[in-house]
């Protein structure tokens, strides 16, 4: 048995029980600060309003159980998780599998998501101001009126995501796939943008500079944001 996670009689069988600050028990399961979760298979888990801030590298086989506090998931399966309004801030979640997970008003905060698969998640509202982003996989992500200022989003995939009234103010998108990105009413003050590719994206209303727009890679199809389209 990995450190960690401990067997227990006396709730075996019950529901899961969330404690914000303290271990959680599920399914007959409790698992605490330091545990070692790395590549864990955590999909279709419910972490609402878990609190694992603090959180430091780690791995195991674990199958619908719930974390708590103090604890990495790095590399984790957490595929069609509800994680809504967890606290996940400063957490190592590199290379972790979040497609479709419910990520919305979650706090991430400084998290480092770089490498991880965010394919169709639900990051409405999250708070990923100065999280590692990099290279990692958001397309078709939902991500309307997040907070990603000062985000590394250097070589993510954006494509077609969704991030209407987003805050992306001093983030990098330096060669970042934003193929039909929805960025109607986007914050992209002081947002580095060289080598970005903004083909077919909805650019209307987006607070962004002519100067800025011009370090792009490519323009081709997208409408600004004063409405025209680009050539």
């Amino acid at each position: 048995m990995r450190s960690g996670l401990n067997k227990s009689r006396s709730t075996r069988g019950r529901d899961s029980q969330h404690e914000r600050g303290s271990a959680v028990r599920v399914k007959g399961y409790t698992i605490g600060p330091g545990a070692n979760l790395r590549g864990a298979n955590l999909s279709g888990i419910d972490l609402s309003e878990t609190d694992a801030s603090g959180a430091l590298a780690s791995a195991a086989i674990l199958n619908t159980n719930i974390i708590g506090p103090s604890v990495s998931l790095r590399e984790a399966n957490l595929s069609e998780a509800n994680l809504q309004g967890a606290n996940l801030s400063e957490m190592d979640l590199r290379w972790a599998k979040l497609r479709e997970a419910n990520l919305s008003e979650a706090n991430l905060r400084g998290a480092d998501l770089s490498g991880a698969d965010l394919n169709w998640a639900d990051l409405s509202q999250a708070d990923l101001s100065g999280a590692n982003l990099a290279q990692a996989n958001l397309s078709d992500a939902d991500l309307r009126e997040a907070n990603l200022s000062a985000a590394n989003l250097s070589r993510a995939n954006l494509a077609w995501a969704v991030l209407r009234g987003t805050n992306l103010s001093r983030s990098v998108l330096e060669a970042t796939n934003l193929r039909g990105a929805d960025l109607n009413g986007a914050n992209l003050r002081r947002a580095r943008l060289r080598g970005a590719n903004l083909t077919w994206s909805d650019l209307s209303g987006a607070e962004v500079t002519a100067s800025q727009l011009a370090q792009a890679h490519s323009l081709h199809g997208a409408t600004m944001p004063d409405g025209t389209k680009h050539n």
